[in-house]
C-alpha cells in the first residue's frame, strides 16, 4: 500500500471518483476542508445520488494536500459492500493495506499502525452499519489524537463532538454546468436554455440524477428526456462502470435508502409523498396516521427520516416546515400506488386543506392577516393538490367549488388574480348539489373577472350568482352578488348604479351580520363612487370609518384601499405631504401582501402627487412602473375613464414640463423596474420607512400555539389540529 503520511487519493480497487470532472460544489468544498480543520470527526449527510462521496474525496485531498509540515495521509474506506457489522474493522484494514499481516484482533492492528500519524479516514456508506462504524470511530479517535475521520453517509454516526455536514442538492447554476458537461464528454453540446433547465429542476440538482440523464442524450434531446421524466427511475438506468454499485441507477440509489429504513419509516414516507412542496407536523400527523402508524408516533419517525436524509427540515415566515426532494417523493409515491392507500391519503390530505383553507379565511379579517398571507404563500402547492384532487371527481365538485371560493384573499388579496381566475372557472363549469358552495365560487369568480378589467365574464358570473340566490333564498350570496355587481358598475364608470348597488349590499350585510374584510372593501368602493361625484367629505368620511374599524381588528389589506382614498382626497386638498405619506403607508402593507392591484394603483396616485411637487422626471418614472406591473393584473386602469383621469393629468403636466422625448426615456427607465425595484423607489419618494420597519399585525403567528382574545379557543391558529373542513353554514363567507 502507498505510505499513510502521503496523501492516499484511493486503496487499490475503490472506484477513482475524482478522476470525473469536478463540478460546481466550490462553496462547499472549501467549507468541508475548513470543518477537516476544526473537527476531528465530521459527517457529510445527504439523500442518495447528491454526490457525498465525491465531495468527500475532494476535500479529503485538499485537506492532506494544505497540512502541517511533516504532512499528512488520508484513506477512503468504502463500506456499502460491507453486511455484516463485524467486518467494518476488516474493512478498514483493508483500506490501510493491513490485510493478512497479523494475527491480532483488528482494532489493536489499527491503533498500533496509526499510532502518531497524521491520518484523515474517509468512511464511505456507513449507515447500514452505523453502530458498529460509531463504535469504532470512537475507539480510534479517543486513542489516536492524530487521527481524524470523515464520514460519509445519509445518517450521522450519534457521536459527541459529531460536526454535521447535510449537503443540499447543487443550485440550478451548477446542475445546469454538470449536464452540459457530461454531455460535452460525450461529444455532445448541449446549450444552456429552457428545457435544459427545466429538466435540472425536475431532477433536484442530484448529480447522479443529472449525470444519468446525460448518459441518455445520445438517443433523446432533452425535450425528450422532459416528457419521459415522470417515469424518472425507469428512464434513468445506466451509469458508467466505475460507478458505485449503488449509484448505477437512480432507483438502486434511493432504494439503498428505503432498504435502511424500518417498516414505519417506510409508511410514512410513502404517505409524505401525497404532500406538494413543503408541509409542516401537524399535517403530517393528520393526514399520514391511522392503519399501522399512530398520530403520536408520527414525529418520532419523522424525525428518523430527518436522520437518514430522506426529509430535510427548513424555516419559514409560518414556522419549521419539512420537505422531500421530488426524486425521493416519487419513489415513496411508487410503494404508496403498489400498497392500494393512495386514494385514501390523497384525500385526507385534500380534507386537510379545506380546513386550513377555511381557518385561513376566519383569520384573514384579524391581527393574523400577514401571517395568513405567509402560511398560504408557502401552502399553496398543497392547496393545488387539493384543488386538483377535489376537481377531478364530479361527486367531489362541491369540495373544489367550496376550497377555490374560500381563497377569494389569496386570489385577490395576495395578487393571483389569473391563478384564482383559472381554478374558479374550473369549479363553477362542474355541477354539484350544493349549492352554496357553487355560489360562493360564482361571485368570487366574477370578483376576479372585475378586478382584470373582463366586464362580460364577470357579468355572467354574478348575474348568475345573483339568479340562484334569489331561486335558493341565500341572502348571503345575494348580498356579494350585488356588491361586486356594484364593483363592476364602478370600474366600467356608471356612477350612480354602482353607488346604488354598493349602498344595498352593505344594507343587505348589516341585516345579515356580515363584517369582514370584503365589507370593509364595498365601504371603499362606495367611497370611490362618490370622490368621483365630487363628494370628497363622504368619501373621507367613509374611509376613515373603515380605517378605524380595520384599526380595531388588526386589519391591514382593506386598511391600504381606504388609506388610498384618503390620499386621493388629501391631494385634491392641496396637501401633497399627507398624500404621499397616506400614500407609502398604503403601499407597505399592499407590497407586503403581493397586492399588485393595490401597489400599481398607489404608483399610479404617487406620481400624480409627485408631478404636482415639481418633480416630473420621478413622476415619469413611476408611470413607467406602473405601466410595468398592469399586465400582471389586467386591463390597465380597468380602462375606466375615471380611474384613468389622474393618469392622463400626470402625463400631461409631464410631458409639458419635460419634453415628448425626455418624458418618453423617463418611462422607459420606469419600465425597467421590476416589482420589488419600483415599490422601493416609491416607498423612498414617498418617505417611507423601509419595508421591514412597517408595523406587523398583533397575535401569534398561525401555527404557533399560541391565542389571543381574538380567538375561539380553537388550538392554535389556522390548520392547526383542524378536522376536516365542510362548508359552513353560512356558504363559507367569514361573519365578524
Amino acid at each position: 500500500m502507498r505510505d499513510a503520511q502521503a496523501p492516499v487519493p484511493w486503496a487499490d480497487g475503490d472506484p477513482p471518483l475524482e478522476l470525473t470532472a469536478f463540478v460546481g460544489r466550490s462553496a462547499e468544498l472549501a467549507e468541508l476542508t475548513s470543518a477537516l480543520g476544526q473537527a476531528r470527526l465530521v459527517t457529510v449527510t445527504g439523500t442518495g445520488g447528491i454526490g457525498k462521496s465525491r465531495l468527500a474525496v475532494r476535500a479529503a485531498a485538499r485537506w492532506a494536500a494544505g497540512a502541517a509540515p511533516g504532512g499528512a495521509g488520508w484513506a477512503r474506506v468504502d463500506l456499502a459492500a460491507v453486511r455484516d457489522p463485524q467486518f467494518v474493522e476488516y474493512a478498514v484494514m483493508e483500506a490501510l493495506g493491513l490485510t493478512g499481516r497479523t494475527s491480532r484482533l483488528p482494532c489493536e492492528t489499527l491503533l498500533e499502525h496509526l499510532a502518531g500519524r497524521r491520518m484523515l479516514l474517509v468512511l464511505d456508506g456507513f449507515e447500514h452499519l452505523a453502530p458498529a462504524s460509531a463504535e469504532l470511530v470512537a475507539e480510534l479517535l479517543r486513542k489516536l489524537p492524530r487521527l481524524g475521520v470523515l464520514a460519509v453517509g445519509r445518517r450521522p454516526l450519534g457521536l459527541t463532538g459529531e460536526r454535521l455536514f447535510p449537503l443540499p442538492p447543487l443550485s440550478e447554476d451548477e446542475a445546469v454546468e454538470l449536464f452540459t458537461d457530461r454531455a460535452r464528454e460525450q461529444g455532445l453540446t448541449v446549450a444552456d436554455g429552457t428545457e435544459v433547465r427545466e429538466l435540472c429542476r425536475r431532477l433536484d440538482g442530484i448529480p447522479l440524477a443529472l449525470e444519468l440523464a446525460a448518459g441518455r442524450l445520445r438517443a433523446l434531446s432533452p425535450a425528450q428526456l422532459l416528457q419521459r421524466l415522470d417515469d424518472r427511475f425507469r428512464l434513468l438506468t445506466g451509469g458508467g462502470r466505475d460507478a458505485l454499485p449503488r449509484h448505477q441507477t437512480l432507483r438502486t440509489a434511493i432504494g439503498w435508502s428505503h432498504e435502511l429504513c424500518t417498516p414505519a419509516e417506510r409508511l410514512l414516507w410513502a404517505r409524505l409523498s401525497v404532500f406538494a412542496g413543503t408541509f409542516d407536523l401537524e399535517a403530517a400527523e393528520y393526514v399520514c396516521s391511522g392503519d399501522g402508524l399512530a398520530a403520536e408516533d408520527v414525529l418520532d419517525v419523522l424525525s428518523e427520516l430527518l436522520t437518514q436524509s430522506v426529509v430535510s427540515r427548513e424555516e419559514t415566515p409560518a414556522g419549521p416546515r419539512y420537505e422531500m426532494l421530488d426524486t425521493v417523493r416519487a419513489y415513496g409515491a411508487d410503494w404508496l400506488e403498489a400498497t392500494g392507500d393512495a386514494e385514501r391519503l390523497r384525500r385526507r390530505h385534500r380534507d386537510w386543506y379545506l380546513g386550513l383553507a377555511t381557518m385561513c379565511e376566519l383569520d384573514w379579517f384579524s391581527p393574523r392577516q400577514r401571517e395568513v398571507a405567509a402560511r398560504v404563500d408557502v401552502e399553496l402547492p398543497n392547496l393545488r393538490a387539493a384543488l386538483d384532487v377535489s376537481l377531478a371527481d364530479p361527486q367531489d365538485a362541491h369540495l373544489g367549488q367550496y376550497l377555490a371560493g374560500s381563497l377569494w384573499f389569496c386570489w385577490v388579496g395576495c395578487g393571483r388574480l389569473a391563478e384564482g381566475r383559472r381554478w374558479l372557472e374550473r369549479s363553477v363549469e362542474l355541477e354539484s348539489g350544493y349549492a352554496r358552495s357553487r355560489l360562493k365560487a360564482l361571485w368570487v369568480l366574477g370578483y376576479v373577472a372585475v378586478l382584470q378589467g373582463d366586464a362580460v365574464p364577470a357579468l355572467k358570473a354574478l348575474r348568475t350568482c345573483r339568479e340562484q340566490a334569489e331561486r335558493t333564498a341565500d341572502p348571503t350570496a345575494l348580498a356579494y352578488a350585488e356588491h361586486r355587481t356594484g364593483c363592476l358598475a364602478l370600474v366600467t364608470d356608471d356612477m350612480a348604479r354602482a353607488e346604488t348597488l354598493l349602498r344595498s349590499a352593505l344594507a343587505r350585510y348589516e341585516e345579515i351580520g356580515e363584517l369582514n374584510s370584503n365589507v370593509l372593501m364595498g365601504q371603499v368602493e362606495l367611497a370611490m363612487t362618490r370622490a368621483f361625484q365630487g363628494d370628497l367629505p363622504d368619501a373621507v368620511r367613509l374611509c376613515e370609518d373603515v380605517r378605524r374599524v380595520c384599526e380595531d381588528h388588526g386589519e391591514r389589506w382593506a386598511r391600504s384601499y381606504a388609506l388610498y382614498v384618503l390620499a386621493y382626497a388629501a391631494w385634491r386638498d392641496g396637501d401633497s405631504d399627507g398624500a404621499r405619506e397616506l400614500l407609502a403607508d398604503s403601499l407597505g402593507h399592499a407590497h407586503a401582501f403581493h397586492d399588485l392591484l393595490a401597489c400599481v394603483l398607489v404608483i399610479e396616485l404617487l406620481a400624480l402627487v409627485t408631478v404636482s411637487g415639481g418633480d416630473a422626471a420621478e413622476a415619469a418614472v413611476l408611470q413607467g412602473a406602473a405601466g410595468r406591473l398592469w399586465p400582471s393584473v389586467g386591463l390597465p386602469l380597468f380602462g375606466s375613464a375615471h380611474y384613468n383621469a389622474p393618469h392622463e393629468q400626470c402625463e400631461a403636466s409631464a410631458r409639458q414640463a419635460l419634453g415628448d422625448t425626455r418624458y418618453e426615456a423617463y418611462v422607459r427607465q420606469g419600465a425597467g423596474l421590476d416589482r420589488e425595484a419600483a415599490v422601493a423607489r416609491a416607498l423612498a419618494h414617498g418617505g417611507a420607512r423601509p419595508l421591514g420597519g412597517l408595523p406587523g399585525p398583533r397575535g401569534p403567528v398561525p401555527g404557533d400555539g399560541g391565542t389571543d382574545g381574538g380567538t375561539d379557543g380553537r388550538r392554535g391558529e389556522a390548520g392547526k389540529r383542524e378536522p376536516a373542513a365542510s362548508p359552513t353554514r353560512k356558504g363559507g363567507e367569514t361573519a365578524g
